[in-house]
């Protein structure tokens, strides 16, 4: 399960074999911090592993450009522009180790760069337990932030109306810095809760995405609506318009 906690546990990434008898092995492990922000100043930062488990885990990690599809959908490409050092860690049970994510080409201006480090179980490497059919390995996905001086997030919204009960927030970042929208909230005359949604997700610079609301009451009538979303970084932006039937 993914969380925001001080530490950011692993999820279920990959099924190393097909059958689906029981009972099933997993590491448990741990990383800090859950999102990596570094000025275009800084050639390394520190990145904290933490081994929950009683069993000797052997880790793996890549770093990846991350971009996004005109459509909001994630595009990881393989970079050589980072490295985590070491690449790959062997923990001991319940160990905790800091390596070092460094930066190995010089930052554009005007522009934060995006990435992702991905850091994976490698569950070969465990002995052979023969009262294990089913082996998961765990990975963990963190963005990274590299951001030069000036660069900034600029979000603007439109409701438009999806179908009698919902509306649509298409949502555009037309600034130089990511943006995440982590709350809706549609209401109408007199300040009536009419939908929301307490989910968004990461908009990076140039995208556009939508993120649909339902009222589960009733439809949304035609009129002055006002549209509050907030980011992230506790900020909320409000945009009025007037919804269509």
């Amino acid at each position: 399960m993914l969380n925001f906690s001080p530490f950011f546990r692993a999820v279920p990434w990959l099924m190393a074999t097909a059958t689906l008898a029981l009972p099933a092995a997993a590491g448990q492990f741990s990383v800090s911090p859950v999102r990596i922000y570094m000025a275009s100043r800084d050639r390394a930062t520190a990145v904290t592993l933490n081994n929950e488990g009683n069993t000797e885990l052997l880790m793996q990690a890549d770093i990846y450009e991350w971009k996004q599809k005109p459509d909001g959908q994630d595009e990881l490409t393989l970079s050589e522009d980072m490295i985590l050092s070491p690449p790959i860690v062997k923990m001991a049970p319940r160990s905790r180790q800091v390596v070092r994510l460094a930066l190995l080409r010089p930052v554009l201006p005007g522009m934060q760069q995006t990435f992702r480090l991905i850091v994976r179980e490698v569950p070969e490497a465990k002995p052979a337990d023969k009262s294990v059919h089913l082996q998961i390995a765990m990975a963990f996905s963190l963005p990274v932030f590299i951001s030069p001086p000036g660069v900034k997030r600029q979000l603007d919204c439109t409701p438009e109306r999806s179908a009698p009960n919902s509306v649509r927030a298409v949502c555009g970042n037309t600034g130089t810095a990511y943006a995440q929208p982590v709350d809706f909230l549609l209401t109408g005359a007199e300040g009536v809760k009419l939908a929301s949604r307490d989910a968004g997700g990461y908009i990076l610079p140039g995208i556009q995405r939508s993120f649909d609301m339902q009222r589960a009451d009733g439809l949304i009538p035609a009129g002055k609506v006002r549209l509050a979303i907030k980011q992230d970084d506790g900020a909320t932006q409000t945009f009025d318009i007037t919804l269509s039937d």
